[in-house]
Order: C-alpha cells, then structure tokens, then sequence
C-alpha cells in the first residue's frame, strides 16, 4: 500500500519536529511508534509478530512495550546498567582518577598533540571492537578508561565522547551480528567474508576516520573555547573524593583485559571459557570490593558502598534504557506502516542501473538506520532482499551487500536515538545532539569514500 511509507514520512517529519522543540523524546518516540502500529492495524497492514499474542488486539500493542522491555533489559539493556553502575563504583573509590594518574605519565609526551593521541582511538577502538562486538558495552568500557584520560591531555569531554561512538563504527568480524547476517545472505564463510572484503575496506575506511577527526574536533573544540570565553559558565562544585592508591588504576581495565584474554579471538586456551561482558563487569566490580576491604579494613562500610554500583544501574535505566525501548517501538512502527518496503520499492522504479541502485540502496540503509537508531533493525529489513535485487541487475551480491551492511552501522553512530550515543553521552555528560554534530562529518566523508572504493 502507497499510503503507508507516506504516513511514516509524516511521523518521522512530526517526531523531528516535536524533537527539535525539546519535547521529551521517550515519550514521543514510544507514543508515535505505537500511533503508527495503530494506524497499521487500521490499514490492515502486517505488523510485527508478538512471541505470546494477549488475543485481543487493544492489548497486544501494549504487549509489544512488554516485549520490547523484556528483550532488551536482558540483554543490551543489562549491560548498559551493568557497565554505568561499575563505572560509577570505579569513580566513588577513586580508582578512575587512579587510571588517570598512571596513565598520564607514559602519554605525557602527547601533551602538546592531545588531538593526535585522541584521534588514535578510533582505530585502536575498532580493533577491540572485532573481540567485544557490543556497541554499547565497548563504548561504556572505554568512557570508563580512556575518557578521562584523553580529557585529561586536553580534548573537550564532546570530543572524546564522539572519538568513542566512533569506535563502533564498522560492524566486522565473526562475532558482529550484522557480519554474520550479511554472510549468511550470501551464503559464505564469515572468516572469508571477514578477511577478503571487510578488513580491507574498513582499513580504508579507519584511515579516513581517523584523519577526519582530528581536524574535524580540533575545529570545533576551537569554536568551544570561544563561545566559553564570550559566555562563561559557572563551574560546579566538585565533590571531595578520597585519593586511591595507584594499584587502583587497574581496576577500570580489569574488565577490558578478562574480555581480550578469554575471546575466541586471543585463543589462549584448549577449550573455550565463555566471560561476556557482564561477566567481565562483576568480576571486576567484586575485585575492587576486595581491594576495597583491605584497604579500609571496614566490611560494613564496604558493604554499603554496593549501594553506588545499583544506583549507577537505576540512573542509566531511567535516563538510557528507557529511550532505547522506546526507539524500538518506533522502529517497529516505521516498519509496520512499510516505510523500508516503500524505499525498496522507491529505489527499483526510479529508472537507476545496477550499481546505481547499490549506491541508492546503501545511502537508504545509512539514513534508515540513523531514524531507528539501530544498525541490525535497519540491515536486517533490506539485507535479506539482496540476492532477488542483485541478481536481475547484474550486480554481485556481496558488492552491493558490504557496504549496505558497513553504512548501516555506520548510521547507527550519528543517531541521536542510538543506545550507544546516549548511553556515551550520558556518562560524558554532554548532549547525544552535539555528539551527532562531531560524528557527522567523519561518516559522512566514510560514505562517499566508501562508495567510490566500491563501485567506482
């Protein structure tokens, strides 16, 4: 039906809207994704499939928010609750001023070229990325323990907070869901997928990143310093913190290294020894209890000092979690009322060859993928459909399926909706807009860059 992708057009252009005039954006994302759902219903368009119907359709759309808050609370959900309530843990006993205090030492040689160090992050991040596949998790790994440290050296919290969304840029690698779907469609071996296509694009792609960035925050980090010149801002307070002893400073990295060490990707054992990263986060959080106990000597007061890791946990539900529920009903909105049919549709009747579809195909997956907030939700509506696509075109299907599937984790990051952007920009405290704005030229160039790399 034609009506449907118009409706969702208008949804979307009303969302931005009421977005833009500061309107609590939980409530508008999950209120228009559950009125399009409705409004699906009413055009007896096919919507999403529930795991347990209710039998009455008034009450089956609450039982997607019930569903949605199930399947995400255990599992990016959790970790993101997980990694804030160490994160906040790891800062009340000081031992992220502890990192940083070690950590300045070796890399005060990059002192008078902060923006050099900072940009290196993204191609050491995209490294760690391939052993630690969570957008999320790896992203709230490294505010924990490069963050303070490049702020430290001198880059704005936006800038380090954008160079660390950056790392989860490019979904690659045998442990990416987005990988393995793009393999699975073209029926090929995730190693020789990995290895013959990705890795060389995405060393391309790292490159034009990376240089991107250090000219692109060192600019508007400029324009920071001015605006604070013109309108300086009263500083707060900071509250007292009890210094830490340097041996501290490995308790944020604790995690970090459990995930490197015990990955399929090191292979230091015989047989496998599964720790993700909840795993990895309480080890760590129950290490730094024990440190906690001998340097204190007091097990009450350690006890109670539980009560910051869950309190780190409740603050990054209600603030985090909640918006990332919330964007999944509207992503299962959009795609109720066909808004991705209606742009395949768009892209097969405008008259385009092959490669200009691919090209059209790629920019659509990048654009939808910035409105649901989600890589996979996007790839997976347009992936599938490929081989039917390619096929008649002439046009090989991994040509047109690699950079579909690179550009749709790649929209992901200049989302404003994204779990990962809000869930970095939270605990940077800066706004997920102002991050957008330093992510948005980098991946802009990394489309036209990739493109022309693969079609041209």
């Amino acid at each position: 039906m034609i009506a449907g992708p118009f409706i969702a057009l208008v949804f979307v252009g009303l969302v931005v809207f009421l977005l833009v005039r500061k309107m609590n954006a939980i409530a508008v994302l999950l209120f228009s994704g559950l009125v399009m759902m409705v409004v699906s219903f009413f055009l007896e368009l096919p919507l999403s499939k529930l795991k347990q119907p209710t039998g009455l359709v008034a009450f089956d759309f609450v039982q997607y928010i019930i569903e949605s808050l199930t399947d995400i609370n255990a599992g990016v959900g959790l970790v993101i609750m997980i990694i804030s309530g160490f994160v906040a843990y790891m800062d009340k006993i000081g031992a992220s001023d502890a990192l940083v205090y070690l950590a300045m030492k070796p890399l005060s040689i990059f002192k008078n070229y902060p923006y050099v160090l900072a940009s290196l992050v993204v191609p050491l991040g995209q490294f760690l990325f391939i052993s630690i596949p969570s957008a999320a998790g790896l992203a709230l790994l490294l505010m924990a323990t490069v963050f303070p440290v490049i702020v430290k050296l001198g880059v704005s919290r936006l800038s380090a907070v954008s160079l660390i969304t950056a790392t989860t840029a490019f979904g690659i690698g045998p442990a990416s869901a987005i990988a393995l779907s793009a393999a699975s469609v073209l029926e090929m071996d995730i190693t020789a997928f990995f290895f013959g296509y990705q890795i060389p694009l995405v060393l391309v792609l790292s490159i034009t990143t990376t240089v991107s960035y250090f000219f692109v925050n060192r600019y508007f980090d400029k324009k920071l310093q001015e605006e604070e010149l013109l309108h300086p801002h009263e500083e707060k307070p900071k509250v007292a913190k009890e210094k830490a002893p340097a041996v501290y400073g490995i308790l944020p990295i604790l995690p970090l290294v459990l995930l490197l060490v015990f990955s399929d990707f090191a292979n230091l054992f015989p047989s496998p020894i599964r720790v993700d990263t909840n795993i990895a986060m309480l080890i760590g959080l129950l290490t730094a209890m024990v440190f906690e106990l001998f340097r204190k000597g007091n097990l009450s007061s350690v006890l109670h000092s539980l009560d910051v890791f869950w309190n780190g946990m409740g603050d990054i539900f209600k603030s985090v979690v909640t918006l990332i529920i919330a964007a999944d009903i509207f992503s299962k909105g959009l795609i109720s009322l066909g808004f991705i049919d209606g742009l395949l549709s768009l892209s097969q009747h405008i008259g385009l060859g092959g490669i200009g579809i691919a090209i059209v195909m790629t920019i659509m997956i990048f654009l939808a993928s910035i409105l649901m907030g989600s890589g996979n939700a996007a790839f997976f509506a347009f992936g599938p459909l490929v081989p039917k696509i390619a096929e008649p075109l002439g046009v090989k299907s991994v040509e047109m399926i690699l950079p579909m599937a690179m550009a749709a984790s790649m929209g992901r990051t200049v989302s404003p909706i994204a779990g990962v952007l809000v869930a970095a920009a939270t605990l940077g405290k800066v706004s997920p807009v102002e991050v957008v704005k330093r992510n948005l030229i980098p991946f802009l160039l990394a489309l036209l860059v990739m493109l022309v790399y693969n079609f041209l």
